[in-house]
């Protein structure tokens, strides 16, 4: 099999193709090129119908992208009230935790802009996992108004990268890289120790866009093993985000993680 990169192209300041990899020479250069692109993704979902939902990575790369949109240069390019704010994944922890990804957030972006509270759709981690995860997955339905067996389209998920693989909280060997119905699992994490609560994968594959976020030569390893197909999926989890029919973009810092 060809290795995906063949068909990857790199942006020299043309359109972003289908599946691509944009690549910053540093974290602020590539903050500013995903803010770019993320701006043309919202404005298309809003002119389209009237709003846009976004899915938020946790972890540290984002959380520089975060206080980017939340800051002078692209808060009031960025219209709050018609943004809608979900979570791909979180820990099982109160949001006032500090390693809640609604926390993080809730510093980078919801202190600083004026988004309406009902705009703000958060995990509870602070409940049990399963009752969170069963909680999660019916506000996903009502929210986006579908019934049993079908899948939200998220205008847009942002997605983060671990040195093992993961990405959301979708681990290897994890049970739940096998859900084909739910919208939400609650997976235990044998090497945490601890359960998370994650969108699962057919939820992430039904979105209309999905920007992963790498940066640091520790991902430098797993990456290639992502783009250049070697190893099986369930040791690299993030092979399998595969949009249905959406777009697929990897932000990448520096050509020398590839």
């Amino acid at each position: 099999m060809a290795s995906a990169l063949s068909y990857i192209s790199f942006w020299e300041g043309k359109e972003i193709d289908a599946t691509s990899i944009v690549i910053g020479k540093d974290l602020q250069d590539l903050n500013q090129k995903i803010a770019t692109e993320f701006l043309k993704v919202l404005d298309t979902s809003i002119m389209a119908s009237g709003r846009f939902t976004l899915a938020l990575s946790g972890g540290s790369t984002p959380k520089s992208l975060y206080a980017l949109l939340a800051g002078p240069e692209f808060q009031t390019q960025i219209p709050w009230p018609k943004v809608h704010l979900f979570w791909g994944d979180e820990r099982c922890v109160p949001p006032d935790h500090p390693d809640s990804n609604y926390g993080m957030v809730h510093e980078a972006i919801l202190s600083k802009v004026a988004i309406p509270a009902g705009n703000v759709h958060r995990i509870e981690g602070e409940r049990d996992p399963r009752i969170a995860a069963a909680s999660y997955e019916r506000s996903l339905r009502r929210f986006f108004a579908i019934p049993e067996g079908q899948f939200p389209r998220f205008d847009l998920i942002l997605l983060g990268l671990g040195e093992d693989g993961h990405t959301a909280s979708l681990f290897p060997g994890s049970e739940a890289l096998q859900e084909s119905k739910r919208l939400v699992a609650a997976p235990y994490v044998e090497k945490l120790g601890s359960y998370r609560l994650t969108l699962t994968l057919p939820v992430l594959n039904h979105a209309a866009n999905i920007f992963f976020l790498v940066a640091g030569k520790d991902k430098a390893r797993v990456l290639r093993a992502v783009l250049r197909e070697k190893g099986g999926s369930e040791v690299v989890p993030a092979r399998l985000v595969q949009p249905v029919q959406g777009r697929l973009i990897w932000f990448v810092v520096g050509k020398q993680l590839l």
